[in-house]
């Protein structure tokens, strides 16, 4: 029942710590749809620059720049499970192994950056999404969720269980809304810097059940048939009292000596100490935790230009986050990862550090090739319970691209990125977890006019399988538990720029 417990809580409150989109582990980095067109926007010169690179909105011109941006993201997360338990679930044909896919959706994802440029000064606002960004659905639950029941149908075989079946249910939503303002100075016809801040707001609500838990038992004819799981423990209690009552009077009627009641009594304890940490449950399992958080942190930027090229780097410094717990979990348990949600306490939930550095080349007036490089210092940041000291080191990501002005109005761009993180067995789990990938984009803009251009763009994100291998068996080798992790990801966007 431990398991039960850690499962649930655990899995409905990480499943959605990990980003939607494009970026770190707790990190968006797709806050434009320039970005989507090319994501390699690191040294560009542009109004999205307020985000990517924004030393270098200096050397735009003098005046208003403002752009909106909206993208709709679809991802899928799924995880093939193994377990010999799996096999007593009535849904599952006596299969170990099984699929659970969550679904992402993220309709509306904003994003609005604006500059105001006055000879050498370039002051700049920036309202995104740096984290979360949407909603994970587990129709199905998870393998740990299920493993869980598993193990209590196991645990009850000497009572008569002999498998089980429940409805299982998870879902998680989670939103970091960035807002940064800072200045950024032209130094010179070469060089620029930029110092500025980011608050972050953290807003958060998950919700899980485990209901309709059946016990499957056989009847005297051998026939399988299934029981509510209450009924069931309360059978359970009614028989072991009564064999203690049947040994009892068998005592006093000289039928038992001593010994073989206190051994009657002995067994009859410990079934119902086994028993007992279970009632609680026995109407399932229901949860609802809301969570609030708030963080501030500098960030600081510089760019180069010389002749054809241009080079850049920012700086955003580490944004310690404390999210608040607002859940139906009031009083702490004996498992300590439960704690991380309970009532009115504080989460650590850092968002790690990160340094960009990025390089353009206009091969041409009209062509121009991009570089990046990010790293995220993942284990300089604190998650709870220090889970950030399971990893292997912070997360890198290496990017490239090309843009085009087809004529005076129309731009063309592609580009494409690679994500690695340093993962380990320890840090992956079915409630919460990344894996490899590498991303492409593609899109146009159009000017309308002098003063107007609106884009658009697709990206995906093709997803690595990681293979947890927890137990073997000892003498084939085959997988007896472990999970399958890869995932799906598709963003479309639109985005229109205004220069007055």
């Amino acid at each position: 029942m431990k398991k039960l417990r850690l499962a649930v809580t655990s899995a409905v409150l990480s499943a959605a710590t990990a980003t939607t989109f494009a970026g770190g582990i707790l990190t968006n980095t797709n806050q434009s749809v320039e970005f989507l067109k090319n994501p390699a926007r690191d040294a560009a010169i542009g109004i999205d620059g307020v985000y990517s690179n924004p030393a270098g909105v200096a050397f735009m011109p003098n005046g208003f720049h403002l752009a909106i941006n909206w993208q709709m993201a679809h991802q899928t997360r799924t995880i093939t499970s193994t377990n010999p338990l799996f096999a007593l679930g009535k849904r599952n044909d006596g299969k170990t192994t099984k699929e659970f896919e969550g679904i992402a959706d993220a309709r509306f994802i904003p994003s609005v950056q604006a500059a105001y440029n006055t000879d050498k000064w370039s002051f700049q606002f920036n309202f995104s999404m740096p984290g979360g960004g949407g909603v994970c659905e587990f129709s199905n639950g998870l393998g740990s969720f299920e493993s869980a029941v598993g193990m209590i149908a196991s645990n009850l075989k000497p009572l008569g269980a002999e498998g089980y079946d429940c409805n299982m249910y998870m879902r998680g939503r989670q939103y970091y809304f960035g807002f940064q303002l800072g200045a950024a100075y032209k130094i010179n016809k070469h060089w620029s810097a930029y110092g500025g801040l980011r608050v972050l707001y953290g807003d958060a609500s998950y919700k899980a059940r485990i209901n309709n838990i059946q016990v499957k038992m056989s009847n005297a004819q051998g026939e399988a048939y299934y029981i509510d799981f209450d009924q069931f423990m309360y059978n359970s209690v009614n028989t072991i009292n009564k064999k203690l009552g049947q040994a009892e009077l068998a005592t006093q009627l000289g039928l038992y000596t001593p010994e073989q009641y206190a051994a009657a009594k002995a067994q009859a304890d410990a079934a119902l100490s086994g028993i007992e940490p279970l009632l609680k449950y026995s109407q399932g399992v229901n949860l609802m935790s809301i969570q609030t958080g708030f963080g501030i942190a500098p960030i600081f930027g510089v760019d180069f230009r010389t002749g054809p090229f241009n080079f850049a780097a920012k700086y955003e410094f580490k944004t310690r986050m404390k999210m608040k717990n607002h859940s139906t979990l009031d009083k702490a348990m004996e498992i300590d990862a439960v704690n991380k949600f309970r009532d009115n306490t504080d989460v650590d939930e850092d968002a790690p550090a990160l340094l960009t550095l990025g390089a353009q080349w206009s091969i041409t007036p009209q062509i121009r090739a991009n570089l990046g490089y990010h790293h995220y210092y993942d284990t300089d940041a604190h998650w709870y319970q220090h889970s950030e000291k399971k990893l292997d080191g912070g997360t890198n990501e290496y990017l490239g691209g090309v843009e085009w002005d087809v004529t005076k109005k129309l731009n063309v761009s592609a580009g494409g990125q690679i994500t690695r993180y340093q993962l380990t067995d320890d840090y992956m789990n079915d409630m919460s977890f990344v894996v490899n990938s590498y991303s492409f984009g593609l899109g146009l803009s159009y000017k309308i006019t002098d003063h107007v251009k609106v884009s658009a763009a697709y990206f995906q994100t093709n997803y690595k399988d990681y293979d947890k291998v927890t137990q073997r068996h000892p003498e084939t080798g085959a997988v007896m538990v472990g999970d399958k992790f890869t995932r799906t990801n598709k963003v479309v966007g639109l985005g229109v720029e205004v220069t007055l």
